[in-house]
């Protein structure tokens, strides 16, 4: 069993799908299924159900699936731990941050990293920050940047700065009461930190976040944003989203007393903090303007 054959199973397995997978390795599809019929022949074991066109796990399959996992996470740390000892000349760095941060935030930070050390390759993926703490948690990534909290033992959080929320709704709505509990709402799903604040909000109110269904439930703040743009309903969004709609006129600002909510980086409690990670977290910690965030 090789290292490359345990890639090509993951990517298989995670999308159930051999063309896609061989797309995202950079492989051809007959290499990709030759590494999995290799690799399946070799411990006579069937990893794969073929179902006319489709291919799904086996139950051997889903039994391996964690452990091939562990096994790539653990040959990618002992690979960091050859490239620290090679300074900050080269390396890699596995990067996930939630949306709000990984969109207006980062990116002026992330080049700034990129042009101080060109031989660190980023390996950069946005998802919500429930998602996030658990890749890192997993050791499916390095480092995470997110919204709001996060409680974990197994992780170390550093606050890095504070965002703004705001309550907003369609201009055609400006002037109008708001009631919680009769409003329309546009929402983040759950699992994301701008969902969170939402839910706390909710309870400051006396509100059970249970006790409301939202017109709509969408994954990206772009996507909400639109919807409340064209009046589907309100929502709480961080003022790095809105704030060129607010100052364009095709968003209402409701006065609320927000708290702010930090952007947290976080590590692996038990993984060593390689050069590269620290670089960038050095960057993350000087950063004191972009958008609207402010230093914790």
């Amino acid at each position: 069993m090789t290292l490359d054959q345990l890639r090509i199973f993951l990517a298989v397995a995670e999308r159930e799908h051999i063309t896609r997978a061989a797309e995202a390795l950079n492989l051809t599809p007959s290499a990709t299924s030759s590494a999995i019929s290799a690799l399946e022949t070799r411990h006579a074991v069937r990893l794969f159900d073929r179902i006319g066109r489709r291919i799904v796990l086996s139950d051997a399959g889903r039994h391996f699936l964690p452990e091939a996992r562990r096994l790539l996470a653990h040959a990618a740390r002992t690979e960091r731990v050859l490239e620290d000892l090679a300074g900050l000349a080269q390396g890699h760095l596995r990067l996930i941050a939630s949306q709000t941060a990984g969109t207006y935030w980062l990116p002026p930070l992330l080049a700034r990293y990129r042009q101080a050390y060109p031989g660190i390759t980023l390996d950069i993926r946005l998802s919500n920050s429930e998602t996030a703490a658990r890749a890192v948690r997993d050791l499916e990534a390095d480092l995470a940047v997110i919204e709001d909290a996060c409680h974990d033992d197994l992780l170390l959080v550093e606050p890095l700065v504070r965002d703004r929320m705001m309550l907003v709704r369609a201009k055609a709505q400006a002037g109008q009461p708001l009631d919680p509990r009769t409003q329309d709402w546009v929402l983040r799903e759950h699992g994301s930190g701008t969902r969170a604040i939402f839910d706390r909000w909710l309870e400051s109110q006396n509100i059970a976040p249970a006790d409301l269904s939202p017109l709509l439930e969408l994954p990206s703040n772009e996507a909400v944003r639109a919807a409340v743009e064209a009046d589907a309903g309100a929502s709480i969004l961080s003022e790095m989203v809105v704030a060129s709609s607010v100052a364009a006129g095709r968003l209402d600002c409701v006065a609320l007393d927000l708290a702010p909510r930090p952007f947290s980086l976080l590590r692996h409690r038990e993984r060593p903090f390689t050069r590269a990670e620290a670089a960038l977290a050095a960057i993350l910690r000087g950063k004191t303007g972009g958008g609207t965030a402010t230093r914790s």
